[in-house]
């Protein structure tokens, strides 16, 4: 399918990505459209490759999409993907299709043809609504940034100029919901509320619940353990998806380059070893990838190998515990491991989230921590 619009001087064509040469330049448009914006952040070529390779993404295991370029008069202008992913509308018995991967020059008639078209091949599909953007589910990039230009995306968050929310609202896109970024940093210890170190000192001696680190060798067993508490702990919210036995796997896999045992932990029973809480928080990757400039070579694998070296922030990303020991401090003990940890390690602060701004019991936790909301991101929907 291609769509024209546009004058007849200066047409604007969509059209599928349908070779080697076009995903290439899919891939490549955010390089120019962003170089030389300090914030943005450059990707692995390679691992986007690899990422969109419909073979390799486990995404594909229970989704579908198309990837699509905009041209205006010859010259890439735009991108996007539509995709539906039949897990989400399976669980949350929705018939919903997404888009992702947004990228574009500052031209509305450009985004309205990528938006036309993505809504195109949802509406083809029987899709009633066309959400995002996320690449290519929430747990992966999503939102657009609409608060907290000046600051630098860490690991998996996009980054994008003031003008796509501003062009997005102009095409007719309506919010759908916010996803919260919040700053914590050790130097904030002494804001936190003294409860939160209460309940934390009662985990074990009242309630049996000890926490230890995830462990490298084991990570795949305790990526089940991950599974079990997300599938409980996040069921409720607006875009949850359970983990398939597939999907672990992938995650497994992805994580182990940015894995680091003294950032991950588990909370279980100490009689039965049952699991009742969990997070996992990374170091910033981004620090590393910003100075690799997206390759390998000839300098970007030296960069990597010292990662440890560069790396003084980190991103918390999943916190949860069981809904049925939610009343025990765990949640308290997990807050205080990480401000405990801050101390002894290279990473002195962070991002926690994101979190949905309906999420009102953890942004009231984020609040006793003494964190504050830096980014701000939007996810958008169209009704088709």
């Amino acid at each position: 399918m291609a769509v024209d619009v546009g004058s007849t001087a200066k047409v604007v064509t969509v059209s599928p990505v349908s070779s080697g040469r076009d995903l290439k330049a899919f891939i490549d448009l955010p390089f120019r459209l962003h170089a030389n914006h300090p914030q943005w952040v450059p990707p692995l070529k390679l691992e986007r490759r690899l990422f969109l390779n419909r073979r390799m993404n486990a995404f594909f295991a229970h989704g579908e999409a198309e990837y699509y370029l905009a041209r205006r008069d010859g010259r890439v202008a735009g991108r996007i993907t539509a995709q539906v992913n039949h897990a989400f509308n399976d669980h949350q018995k929705k018939n919903w299709g997404w888009f992702g991967f947004l990228e574009f020059e500052d031209d509305a008639e450009v985004l309205a043809a990528l938006l036309d078209a993505a809504a195109a091949w949802l509406r083809e599909r029987g899709k009633e609504r066309m959400v995002g953007p996320a690449c290519f589910a929430m747990n992966d990039e999503s939102g657009v940034l609409i608060e907290g230009f000046e600051l630098r995306p860490m690991i998996v968050q996009p980054w994008n100029p003031r003008y796509y929310p501003e062009r997005l609202e102009q095409a007719g896109m309506r919010k759908a919901m916010d996803l919260l970024m919040w700053n914590l940093e050790i130097a904030d210890r002494e804001r936190i509320l003294p409860v939160i170190f209460e309940l934390a000192e009662k985990v074990q001696s009242e309630h049996g619940i000890r926490v230890r680190n995830m462990r490298r060798w084991q990570l795949r067993k305790d990526m089940d353990a991950f599974a079990e508490i997300y599938n409980s702990a996040w069921s409720e919210n607006w875009d949850f998806v359970p983990y398939s036995k597939k999907d672990l796997d992938a995650y497994a896999q992805e994580i182990q380059l940015v894995f680091d045992k003294h950032w991950c932990f588990i909370a279980e029973k100490e009689d039965t070893g049952e699991v009742v809480g969990m997070a996992m928080t990374f170091p910033d990757i981004n620090q590393v990838l910003a100075r690799m400039k997206g390759r390998l070579l000839p300098l970007g694998w030296w960069h990597f190998l010292n990662k440890s070296r560069i790396m003084d922030r980190v991103r918390v990303g999943f916190l949860g515990v069981k809904p049925e020991h939610q009343h025990t401090g765990v949640a308290a003990k997990l807050y205080v491991e990480h401000f405990d940890t801050a101390a002894v390690r290279p990473q002195k602060g962070g991002e926690m989230g994101w979190i949905l701004e309906t999420n009102e019991p953890m942004n009231r936790g984020m609040e006793a921590m003494g964190g504050r909301i830096v980014k701000r991101y939007r996810v958008y929907e169209r009704i088709l």
